[in-house]
């Protein structure tokens, strides 16, 4: 592949930001040697900042990001072909080039459709999944919706609007009882990286649950607790010109019954900037050979039904006595991309980012030969003047 502009984009207004950033810098340190960088952070409070000093996580650590960072946005009026930075009164405003971007964007406004959206806008090619695909893939209701539509197994579970939760908590709780047997998972829809989610064994514990996810999301998800059976994973690759393939399974490994945001992220690296790569896990997963192909049959299917791109993991249940398999959640920004999985399955780091590249490529080539505009006479019979009375 030739050497590109490759925009990273980082960061974020979300509750994952910190993981936003230890994942655009892996990648960052892969592409280095292929491509141009430039990094793009985005802080929590949504201003964005470039510059070559943001590739160094000491930036972060010490919040001296606005220090060596020049401020600037990807505009959304197509045609712009970059970052446009402001500038200032020795510089001014001026547009950086880009080839393709990188959303590394873990969460909210970034892996839920919003960033996707804004590149679309500007007409700019970016790897991973489209505005529906990271939508869907966000928002565990429609997720499971989605899966349950493509006739996939899904994890028995009941939704909770928050405002009846407000009404009556009490009422809820009930309802959900006469659903679902104890013990229980609840999740804030929208959220990942396990932020919010809680498992109960009593009414006390779900109410407490339930006033907790609430604080995160207007929709929370309860589900059955899958008790006695394994999580296993396994990421699939796939898009424009790729043939989707399963990479092999693993099983993460928790200190507790599910695995908690400092399970995933601060405990079993020799760093706390190896991102999901720091978890324990064994790979591949110890299953038998004919659920390992049901697990990866299920993966692919679930990628198809939110018609994902690019690179995602999928979390699934597996029971080994009974041979049944549920898929739980798929992830369309995985943390560390998921890099450790397709460097077991014998694809490198910087060659998977230049595959997802790839696909982004002919994706908004592709995207160049389909019809959006259609040329009508309604204007010009259009009565003249004011249409209001």
């Amino acid at each position: 592949m030739k050497r590109l502009k490759v925009g990273v984009i980082f960061g974020g207004r979300s509750v994952e930001h910190d993981v936003s950033v230890i994942t655009a810098h892996q990648v960052m340190a892969q592409l280095a040697e292929r491509h141009e960088i430039v990094p793009i952070y985005i802080d929590r409070d949504g201003r964005w900042f470039t510059g070559s000093a943001l590739n160094d996580l000491d930036v972060y650590r010490t919040g001296r990001y606005a220090e060596v960072g020049e401020e600037g946005v990807v505009s959304p009026a197509a045609g712009g072909r970059g970052l446009t930075l402001a500038g200032g009164r020795l510089r001014g405003a001026r547009t950086v080039d880009l080839d393709v971007v990188i959303p590394a964007v873990h969460g909210t406004y970034g892996e839920d459709g919003t960033l996707q959206g804004l590149l679309e806008l500007a007409d700019l090619p970016y790897t991973g999944s489209g505005v529906v695909a990271s939508a869907v893939g966000m928002d565990k209701v429609a997720m499971k919706a989605a899966f349950s539509a493509a006739g996939l197994p899904v994890v028995p579970g009941v939704v909770i609007d928050e405002q009846h939760l407000s009404a009556d908590a009490q009422a809820v709780a009930q309802g959900i009882e006469s659903e679902l047997d104890y013990p229980l998972f609840v999740k804030p829809s929208k959220l990942g990286s396990s932020v919010g989610i809680a498992k109960a064994s009593d009414r006390t514990e779900l109410l407490e649950s339930l006033d907790v996810a609430r604080r995160y999301d207007t929709r929370v998800l309860v589900e059955r607790a899958m008790e006695g059976c394994l999580e296993i994973n396994c990421a699939v690759l796939g898009g424009m010109g790729t043939e989707p393939r399963a990479s092999v399974c693993e099983q993460p490994v928790g200190w507790e019954e599910f695995l908690s945001f400092s399970d995933k992220y601060l405990r079993g690296g020799k760093t706390k900037s190896e991102g999901m790569a720091s978890l324990e896990r064994r790979i591949p997963a110890p299953i038998s050979e004919q659920l390992t192909k049901q697990v990866q049959e299920n993966a692919l299917q679930a990628f198809a039904a939110v018609s994902a791109s690019g690179t995602a993991r999928v979390d699934s249940f597996v029971d080994e006595s009974s041979g049944q398999t549920w898929v739980m959640e798929i992830n369309t920004v995985p943390g560390s991309f998921a890099f450790y999985l397709w460097e077991e399955s014998g694809l490198s780091f910087g060659d998977l980012l230049d595959e997802l590249i790839a696909i982004a490529l002919r994706t908004h080539e592709r995207k160049k030969d389909l019809m959006f505009t259609f040329d009508s006479d309604l204007l010009s019979h259009a009565p003249r003047g004011k249409t209001g009375g």
